[in-house]
């Protein structure tokens, strides 16, 4: 039971400002994607009875918490993130009792459970939208209704309310015939956002969390919580609405403004959460909040992050996923890695006194990292560089996030034809970016969403060299929803379950440092070497105990920088015991010290 392998951190150790430690300040979360994680119908999407199948899998793994992307009903427009009730399971992925047995046999071997709260928006398809439609309902104010300009026919182009873009593509506004009004929707046509303002709407909002913690739930991951709150003006009106007191931006290439500076962390963000702690968790123990935030910046997240403000245990920041590209995602860049340095140092001192900060470099949205920053090029450059990128963020202060087939260094899809993505925002940025807009070349577009694309993530965990990698089986009645990567024979939990060399034996090794090496978890952060292009180097401090982490994040050998090298020379004579882990080995790591260079992919962690 992964509960019991974890050691309590004791007070008079600093975590995040909180008395006393909070549970999950030496845990870690492992996010599970349901529709790719296992399949046990035959039907080619993974269930919640398949999640229940593989918990002893986790277990051994050491992870502590379970995130689970939505499994609520859903007509899956965003596979799940458009929501039609909040209160029952999607037929896709199982039943309540499905839930409720998958709840009771985690908790069973010590894991929690965090489920993924969409409360944005909804689906168009929701009851409370439909109702909506109706000027005349209770619900009639629930979503951010507005009416065509003045002068404008209804439905036609150009009659928009203002020109905000939808970040999958379009504009951000749906005209509704029935209501004869426009939504607004940052996301999808399908997803019409929720209008917080209204107190009936969080009040739904806050029953319906109960309703799940009641029934078991450890937490939630809130899906871009930080843009419920919206700009206007004194009258109510959007930016760039006829007769709003608020200018909008210009718009971009593709033809549209961007909403974000006006949706995210918006004037009323740290009043909405208080009360969502006040209304939903105050009087609980043992739960996790963690919340999604599109355009805050580290210093906000000090403060929404302080147990003092009484708002949420962590957020996710984007900073540090956003920069590698030429303004848009579609237009990669390769690694700058002091820029990269000087973004996760900014995360770190931000929380140096309060608060905490969440570590990941992969999720359901984001390409897998070892083909990202990485080498997936060889076996041998994909398993090196792996444990180097884990051992980078593993070692940082902060709670780990670690995305399903990460333990086991899955790469990208590495697809070549656009009939093989599935994801929404994929096939609409190349309508938008190549046939509408004209903006950007077939090949260039392919060639980003084959490097940022989420289905990247998205193909189904590779469980075992079978035909779908153990996924479903192999005589299923349909075929898995999106094509396993063909690498899978090569790259599979069943061959890197008891190899002590692989990728997952490693990532076993970085969580149980987490469970026993409070400096570790709750360590002070120091960076190192900000401008080498090749090393990442920073150290641990707690009391008496100071770790140094080098990690050599090229393929190349390198020369250990100037002030890494200086602190080892202070701590002249490492042994092969100071060692504490190693991409390599003990031996290995005590050489290339020595001889102040790191091999391609070599990450060290010693004892000073």
């Amino acid at each position: 039971m992964t509960t019991s392998q974890r050691t309590v951190i004791p007070d008079s150790i600093r975590t995040n400002g909180a008395t006393p430690n909070p549970w999950w300040s030496n845990a870690v979360v492992y996010q599970i994607y349901p529709r790719s994680f296992q399949d046990t119908n035959g039907d080619g999407l993974g269930d919640l009875k398949g999640i229940t199948s593989r918990l002893d899998y986790l277990a051994d793994l050491g992870v502590d918490v379970l995130w689970l992307s939505p499994v609520y009903k859903s007509p899956q427009d965003d596979n799940g993130y458009d929501i039609s009730d909040y209160q029952d399971i999607d037929p896709l992925f199982g039943t309540l009792d499905d839930m409720d047995e998958l709840l009771a046999e985690a908790h069973k071997r010590g894991l929690k459970i965090v489920m993924d709260l969409v409360v944005n928006h909804t689906s168009d398809e929701h009851a409370w939208f439909e109702a909506s439609k109706n000027k005349d309902d209770e619900h009639a104010d629930w979503y951010w209704w507005r009416p065509a300009r003045p002068g404008t026919t209804a439905g036609e182009p150009g009659a928009e309310p203002n020109q905000w873009g939808s970040y999958f593509g379009g504009s951000a506004w749906e005209y509704c015939p029935e209501r004869g009004e426009y939504y607004l929707h940052q996301f999808s046509k399908k997803q019409p956002d929720l209008n917080w303002e209204n107190p009936a709407v969080r009040r739904a909002v806050y029953d319906m969390m109960n309703w799940w913690l009641d029934r078991g739930v450890d937490g939630f991951r809130m899906d871009v919580i930080t843009l419920i709150s919206k700009r206007t003006d004194l009258s109510g009106k959007l930016p760039g609405e006829y007769g709003s007191e608020l200018d909008d931006l210009p718009v971009g290439e593709e033809g549209y403004s961007n909403p974000n500076p006006f949706c995210a962390d918006g004037p009323r963000q740290d009043e909405f959460l208080a009360e969502m702690r006040r209304e939903v968790f105050e009087g609980r123990e043992g739960f996790l909040t963690v919340g999604e935030a599109p355009g805050v910046t580290a210093q906000r997240n000090e403060y929404i992050t302080d147990p003092a403000n009484g708002e949420l245990d962590m957020l996710f920041l984007f900073e540090h996923v956003d920069f590698d590209c030429e303004g848009v995602k579609w237009k990669p860049l390769p690694l700058d890695l002091p820029k990269l340095k000087s973004i996760m140092a900014g995360y770190q001192a931000a929380v140096k006194n309060a608060g905490w900060a969440s570590l990941f470099t992969g999720n359901h949205d984001q390409p897998r990292v070892v083909s990202r920053w990485g080498d997936d090029s060889s076996e041998e450059s994909r398993v090196r560089s792996a444990k180097a990128l884990g051992l980078m963020l593993h070692m940082h202060r902060g709670t780990p996030y670690i995305y399903q087939g990460e333990e086991l260094g899955m790469t990208d899809a590495h697809f070549t034809r656009l009939d093989q993505y599935r994801d929404l925002e994929s096939l609409n940025a190349y309508r938008q970016r190549v046939e509408e807009a004209k903006v950007q070349s077939p090949e260039s577009m392919l060639a980003g969403i084959a490097a940022r694309g989420r289905d990247n993530s998205r193909t189904p965990m590779q469980w075992d060299g079978s035909v779908y990698a153990g996924f479903t089986a192999p005589d299923a009645a349909k075929e898995p929803w999106i094509s396993v990567n063909p690498n899978h024979a090569a790259i599979n939990a069943a061959g890197e379950f008891d190899d002590p060399d692989s990728v997952y034996a490693f990532y076993k090794q970085l969580i149980a440092l987490r469970h026993d090496m409070p400096v570790v978890a709750a360590g002070d952060w120091h960076l190192l070497d900000a401008d080498d292009a090749h090393v990442y180097a920073f150290t641990r401090t707690l009391g008496d105990e100071k770790l140094l982490v080098v990690v050599n994040m090229s393929g190349r050998t390198v020369d250990l920088p100037r002030e890494s090298a200086e602190l080892l020379a202070v701590a002249d004579g490492l042994a092969e015991s100071n060692v504490v882990i190693s991409t390599y080995d003990a031996a290995h790591a005590v050489a290339a010290l020595a001889g102040r260079e790191l091999a391609p992919w070599e990450g060290v962690v010693v004892s000073l």
